[in-house]
């Protein structure tokens, strides 16, 4: 069994044991009216509140449990994952209790409160393109994380509901189970949002340098005002922000373009969004900088022994820091595919042929695809000699021409195992 599978297994088997729980030690029968619903209604109630724990455990980005995911981005796919199941049983438990409109205690009100604010959170985050909801948030993603900073109240507010309510059931030990879940969850929550920066989540930093390789592309050079981040392989990416810089204020990922042994930080980041614009156009040196991170599992070294590495535009920085981090001892034998549409847009290309003629087993491929043609599946194939079914394969750049050329990949026979990219997707 994959270590990167065991996290998603764990989860599932969270929701399995909740149901055994509650099967094994069932509430007492009291004898009230639909008392099968109620049960039913509670244990969905449970697996809610173990979703969202795990979804705001998630959220904390613990880099320890990283390697039982397949990397933080994975991890993020399991967040969405674990947030939508939540989302939905929590209509199933709504439809399943049993609801009188008389009677009502404070537990009542709270759920009704709870039931709305985690709602409407999660379409504003499930919806980002509708503009009514996308309206709420301003349109922008800093906008988006402002509403999510609220999850966990409601996430609170939900679990007192459960134990507030007119005649709960009563479950001593299933709810005192569940109430495990709801310190996980409120722990990691006031962790995210309050304390984390009491332990050393969010590191101070002050930009060094601001470079501009091109027309479109900037590079940050950072440097640790105490302690650095935790920068253990090449390939791995952080969250910075500019704290006082009015537009730059919003914590974005990026990935790290230096080598770990480097004592400052280096981003190599294209102005493509209105955050990367401003950052092109208004960061200066000595600006002050937060970091978090260093976060990923993008690791050739852990690959086979014949490799494919793939870059399209500003996805070359994982191998930027890839090839930084080399001094004549690359043990892999490598085509490394650097593909652009204008010259001018290949960043750092006397690095890439100088780290060649220093790792004589690392060979690289420019192209320009205005005036080359794009990067075919074919060409790779000869490249290789005919038969990429051994290679491992790591791919960085956009997402369409990444898709692309996995299905081509898959479809040549090549394990889904060895085919390795990050998915900068965190919404």
């Amino acid at each position: 069994m994959k270590r990167s599978n065991l996290g998603n297994l764990f989860i599932i088997g969270l929701v399995i044991l909740n149901i055994v729980v509650w099967l094994v030690f069932p509430p007492v029968n009291d004898g009230r009216e639909n008392f099968m619903r109620q049960w039913a209604g509670e244990t969905i109630g449970a697996n809610n509140i173990i979703l969202m724990a795990v979804s705001l455990f998630l959220s904390t980005r613990p880099k320890w449990a990283e390697q039982f995911f397949g990397g933080l981005d994975k991890m993020y796919v399991t967040h969405r994952h674990t947030s939508t199941a939540a989302l939905l049983l929590i209509f199933v438990h709504v439809l399943t209790v049993p609801i009188t409109l008389s009677g009502w205690a404070l537990g009542n009100y709270l759920g009704v409160v709870a039931f709305t604010g985690i709602v409407s959170i999660a379409l504003v985050s499930l919806a980002p393109r509708i503009p009514f909801l996308n309206k709420i948030t301003g349109g922008t993603y800093e906008g988006w994380k402002n509403l999510k900073k609220y999850i966990g109240i409601f996430f609170i507010l939900a679990f007192i509901h459960s134990l507030t309510i007119s005649r709960p059931l009563d479950a001593f030990i299933a709810i005192n189970w569940v109430q495990i879940f709801f310190i996980i969850g409120a722990v990691s929550y006031l962790y995210t949002e309050v304390f984390g920066r009491f332990f050393g989540k969010y590191v101070p930093y002050t930009v060094e340098a601001v470079n501009h390789p091109n027309g479109s592309t900037t590079e940050v050079v950072l440097r640790a005002k105490n302690q650095p981040i935790q920068h253990r392989r090449a390939g791995q990416f952080l969250f910075v922000r500019f704290p006082n810089e009015k537009n730059l204020n919003e914590s974005h990922p990026f990935t790290i373009s230096s080598a770990p042994h480097e004592d400052v930080l280096r981003l190599t980041i294209k102005a493509s969004g209105d955050f990367t614009r401003a950052l092109f156009s208004e960061l200066k040196a000595g600006t002050d900088a937060i970091v978090e991170g260093a976060h990923g599992m993008f690791d050739y070294k852990t690959g086979g022994q014949k490799q494919i590495w793939i870059a399209g535009g500003i996805g070359v920085t994982p191998f930027l820091s890839f090839i930084r981090d080399l001094d004549g001892n690359l043990n892999h034998d490598v085509d490394f595919y650097f593909t652009v549409r204008h010259p001018e847009e290949a960043v750092f290309t006397d690095e890439i042929e100088a780290a060649a003629k220093k790792n004589p087993r690392l060979k690289p491929h420019i192209r320009f695809s205005s005036t080359m043609g794009s990067l075919t599946i074919e060409h790779i194939v000869e490249n290789a000699g005919g038969d990429v079914r051994g290679h491992h394969v790591y791919m960085c750049g956009p997402l369409p021409m990444v898709q692309a050329f996995e299905k081509k990949f898959l479809d040549l026979g090549v394990p889904r195992d060895n085919i390795h990219f990050e998915e900068f997707n965190f919404r």
